[in-house]
C-alpha cells in the first residue's frame, strides 16, 4: 500500500530570507523559531518522520505545520485566534467595584483592603487586585500637601526655574538652606550574618545640631557648617563662610526661603553692602523648589536615619564627612521641568480638588 504523499515545498526568496531570520532572531518566539525550522527541513525534500527526529518532535506536528504553510504561507505558521476562558465577571460588578472604591469606606475602616472588598462583593481577592491594578486604584496609600498661598507664587517660580534651566552667565547660583534639630541619637543596633540589623526602639539623646548647606546648581559641590543653634548671627556667620569660598568677579544667586532669620535687619545690611549678590525667595509653603533640599533628602538617608551618634560632636564630624566624601565626586542634580509645566500641574490637581469637593456636597 502507498501511503499519503507529503506535500511539496517550494519556497520564494522573500519566504527564504523571512524564514532564515526567524531561526537567527534571538528575540523570536520559540515556536514560532521551530516552525521555520520544520518548513525549512521540509523545503529541502525531508519527509516529515526525518524532520520530526531531527528536530524531537512527532511526525504528525511537522505534517500540521507543512499544510498550513502549504495553504495560508508566511501567515500560516502563527498561532490562531483562542477565545480563552469566557468571563466570570460582568462590566457592572467592574464598575460597582471601582464606585464603591472611589465613593465609599468599609464600617471598620477609613479605606478598603483587597479582603475587605473582596468580602463586600463577593469576588475573589485576585479579581478585586486586577480590577483596581487595571484602573490605577491604590486606596491604601496616602499623601499630604499644602498649597502655597504666596500672592507672588507663579512670578518666584519663573524665577528660580529659570534660574535653573538658563543660569545668568558667568554667575553662580547657590541653593541655601538650613536642617535644624538634627538630634544625635544612641540605639543599640546588633548585628550578626544572616539576620537583618536591629535597632531597639528605645534610644537616648545626646543633644541637637543644625546644619546650613549651600548647594552649587552647577556643579552639585555643597559647603556645609553645623552650628549649636539657628539664629540670624549663624546664618550670617554662615553667608560670610560662603562669601569666603566664591571666587572675585561673578555674580552670586541665592534662593533660600522665607524663614525670618533670613529677613532681619544685619542680613539685609550685609547684602546691599554686596551688590554682586542677589537673592531670590522661594514662594511660602514651596520647600520643593530648592534643590538644596534633595540633598538634605540623600543626607537624611544615608547618614542620618540609621546613624548611632553618642555626642553632637560625634554628629556633626559623620555630616562633615559625608560632605567631604559628596564633594570628592559632586553631581548635580537635574532640573527637568519649566515653569509652564509646574503650573500646570498645581492648575490640574486644584482643578481635581475642586470638582471632588463639589462632588461630596
Amino acid at each position: 500500500m502507498v501511503g499519503r504523499v507529503a506535500d511539496e515545498i517550494v519556497l520564494s526568496a522573500e519566504e527564504r530570507v523571512f524564514l532564515e531570520a526567524q531561526v537567527r532572531r534571538h528575540k523570536a518566539a520559540r515556536s514560532l523559531s521551530d516552525r521555520c525550522r520544520m518548513i525549512l527541513l521540509c523545503a529541502e525534500g525531508l519527509q516529515s518522520k526525518e524532520v520530526g527526529a531531527q528536530l524531537g518532535v512527532h511526525e504528525h506536528t511537522v505534517g500540521k505545520w507543512r499544510r498550513r504553510f502549504v495553504n495560508y504561507r508566511i501567515e500560516g505558521l502563527t498561532d490562531e485566534y483562542r477565545p480563552g476562558r469566557p468571563r466570570t465577571v460582568s462590566d457592572a460588578q467592574v464598575a460597582e467595584v471601582i464606585e464603591r472604591t472611589l465613593n465609599s469606606t468599609p464600617k471598620d475602616a477609613t479605606h478598603w483592603s483587597i479582603r475587605s472588598m473582596s468580602a463586600e462583593m463577593g469576588l475573589s481577592h485576585t479579581t478585586i487586585r486586577r480590577i483596581w491594578a487595571a484602573f490605577g486604584l491604590q486606596p491604601h496609600r496616602s499623601e499630604t500637601f499644602k498649597l502655597s498661598t504666596d500672592p507672588l507664587f507663579v512670578d518666584k517660580v519663573h524665577d528660580i526655574v529659570g534660574l535653573y534651566l538658563s543660569p545668568p552667565n558667568r554667575a553662580i547660583v547657590l541653593c541655601v538652606d538650613e536642617k535644624s534639630q538634627i538630634q544625635a541619637l544612641d540605639r543599640e543596633q546588633p548585628m550578626a550574618p544572616g539576620v537583618a540589623e536591629r535597632r531597639t526602639h528605645t534610644y537616648t539623646r545626646h543633644g541637637t545640631t543644625s546644619l546650613f548647606a549651600a548647594l552649587d546648581i552647577a556643579t552639585g559641590a555643597v559647603i556645609g557648617k553645623c552650628y549649636k543653634r539657628h539664629r540670624a548671627t549663624e546664618f550670617l556667620d554662615f553667608l560670610k563662610q560662603i562669601d569666603r569660598h566664591m571666587p572675585e568677579g561673578p555674580d552670586v544667586h541665592i534662593v533660600m526661603d522665607n524663614y525670618a532669620t533670613h529677613k532681619t535687619p544685619k542680613i539685609k545690611a550685609w547684602l546691599a553692602r554686596r551688590p554682586h549678590w542677589h537673592v531670590h525667595f522661594t514662594p511660602t509653603s514651596a520647600s520643593w523648589i530648592n534643590q538644596v533640599e534633595r540633598w538634605f533628602a540623600e543626607l537624611t538617608r544615608k547618614q542620618l536615619q540609621r546613624g548611632v551618634h553618642r555626642s553632637t560632636a560625634d554628629l556633626e564630624a559623620d555630616i562633615a564627612a559625608f560632605i567631604e566624601v559628596h564633594n570628592e565626586n559632586p553631581k548635580p542634580y537635574k532640573w527637568v521641568k519649566s515653569a509652564n509645566e509646574i503650573l500646570a500641574s498645581v492648575k490640574r490637581f486644584c482643578q481635581k480638588s475642586q470638582q471632588k469637593q463639589c462632588a461630596e456636597l
